[in-house]
């Protein structure tokens, strides 16, 4: 079976199977944000003064209320990724995308996890981008 047909996009094993993967990754990944979110709350006070960002300088929570805000989105946009939604396939395609971009410097640190970051990240936007356009009427998504 083909994965168009007369310019409609079919569903097919292959494409709920990259979906299921992409929107897999994209609940992980606010999962993990989530977490990161109640260290930085949790933490917000015991931060040494030496320690910096250029945005927020010491204040935790701040980051802690980015990174929250951030999972939110991404365990929201992970489920409605399965069921289609275009809002969430574009959301999914501009985290990886960024994701990706932003595990790059680290590559100097921890080089193999970096590749894999990268390397994963890339086949979130190719599942997104290949298989999350907008379904034929007549072909509901089957697991």
């Amino acid at each position: 079976m083909s994965d168009f047909d007369g310019g409609e996009r079919l569903t097919t094993q292959r494409a709920v199977g990259w979906l299921a993967f992409a929107g897999t990754l994209l609940v992980v990944s606010g999962v993990f944000k989530i977490l990161d979110a109640l260290w930085a709350f949790k933490y917000d006070d015991e931060v040494p003064e030496d320690v910096q960002t250029v945005l927020f300088e010491n204040d935790l929570a701040s980051w802690g209320w980015v990174w929250l805000g951030t999972g939110i989105v991404l365990v929201a946009a992970g489920i409605a990724v399965v069921s289609g939604a275009q809002w969430a396939r574009w959301v999914g395609i501009v985290a990886a995308s960024v994701a990706a971009m932003l595990f790059l410097p680290w590559i100097y640190y921890q080089p193999l996890w970096t590749i894999l970051s990268v390397g994963l990240a890339i086949l979130v936007v190719y599942a997104l981008a290949t298989y999350g356009g907008p379904r034929a009427p007549e072909t509901p998504a089957r697991a």
